[in-house]
């Protein structure tokens, strides 16, 4: 199936980077019944929703027109709940709307913000943001929403879980109220729901992985381990897959440390991902990621927030997720955009029962064995 008609430089676009099968959330947010209007839409990281709503909102920005006017004022605000995020999606619209002459800056926590207020008198088409600095440039007047035509807010859930609920308000409360307004969210929490309800006008719901029980392209596979085996299942699993990249996630900081000092040991390229880093560790840490220099990350499920790697075929969860919401999204960082991928949790006896019960919940038919 091929993409719906859309204005040419998008089109273009997409041609250029062999875009040639839309994912369900894409097809969904440029059906007839979704056009022009605010948008609920469940959908996983990795299922293209970047793309979705870049096509989504390429008539509110552009209209009858195939290039911008000269950049001024921004058109569309997103806002998305970490840096990481933030900058994948700049990076997806600048390509999507390099042939219309599309101008997209980011504003991001732990980066220069006068470079960014710079950017900012330099205009734009597109602003792409994290919730706090973005508030911070509309408080100080240097971020001109005057003439925005929408506003999407990428992994809602996630913002409200750390915490951002209040910057969000803030941020649509602040926009014109003609804004369209498209609200993106793997799941559909209360605080979400509201959210919805108060500053959407009649938003059209969108759910297109409903029926899959997660990710169609990610195998769940739960491996049976003696209470003190974690550290030798993780490794044994490192070396059985040979991943370009993979990630295995604890749930403490310190396990964090212990599991990455113990690979370290056995010789694996790994690195760390917790609360503690400062910016400039984390982001040498996820560049020595994407070039090949590190081969596994070990990280807690808040320090994983909106990492992308391209390569990631393995999640492990060396010790289990306190609910399916959390599983989904930590197994989430694989299987993405058509790829395969691989969710392995360890399942001590004391923990059987609880893994049996998160994929229930999560509606997952994951393959029993013991580690490899």
């Amino acid at each position: 199936m091929s993409f719906p008609v859309t204005s040419p430089p998008l089109a273009r676009a997409l041609a250029e980077r062999n875009y040639e099968n839309p994912t369900p959330v894409q097809l969904a947010v440029l059906a007839d019944d979704a056009l022009d209007r605010d948008l609920l839409v469940s959908a996983q990281t990795g299922s293209g929703k970047t793309v979705a709503y870049g096509l989504a909102m390429a008539a509110n920005l552009l209209g009858e027109a195939e290039r911008f006017g000269p950049a001024a004022a921004p058109l569309a605000l997103i806002v998305a709940p970490t840096r990481e995020l933030a900058l994948q999606v700049q990076r997806e619209l600048a390509w999507l709307y390099q042939h219309a002459g599309g101008r997209v800056v980011s504003c991001v926590g732990g980066m220069d913000p006068r470079r960014e207020q710079r950017e900012l008198e330099a205009g734009a088409h597109i602003v792409v943001g994290t919730p706090g600095r973005l508030c911070d440039h509309l408080r100080r007047g240097r971020l001109d929403i005057s003439e925005l035509k929408a506003v999407v807010l990428d992994e809602a859930d996630e913002m409200l879980n750390l915490g951002f609920r209040e910057d969000m308000e803030f941020i649509l409360q602040t926009t014109p109220a003609a804004r369209r307004t498209l609200l993106f969210s793997a799941t559909f929490p209360r605080g979400i729901v509201a959210l919805a309800k108060q500053y959407q006008d009649d938003a059209f719901r969108i759910e297109v992985e409903g029926d899959e029980g997660g990710h169609a392209d990610i195998e769940y596979r739960a491996i049976r381990i003696a209470a003190a085996d974690a550290e030798h299942a993780v490794v044994n699993l490192l070396r059985f897959h040979e991943s370009p990249s993979a990630i295995v996630f604890c749930n403490t900081r310190e396990a964090v440390r212990h599991l990455q000092a113990a690979l370290l040991e056995r010789g694996f390229s790994v690195v760390a991902l917790s609360g503690e880093l400062t910016q400039n560790e984390r982001t040498m840490a996820l560049q020595s990621l994407r070039d090949g220099r590190s081969r596994v990350c070990v990280a807690t499920d808040v320090a994983a927030r909106g990492i992308d790697l391209a390569n990631l075929d393995l999640v492990i969860h060396a010790e289990l997720p306190n609910d399916p919401e959390v599983m989904q999204h930590r197994s989430g960082r694989t299987g993405r955009a058509g790829r395969k991928g691989v969710s392995v949790l360890l399942v001590p006896p004391a923990r059987r029962r609880r893994a049996e019960m998160l994929l229930k919940l999560a509606g997952i038919e994951a393959v029993w064995g013991t580690a490899p």
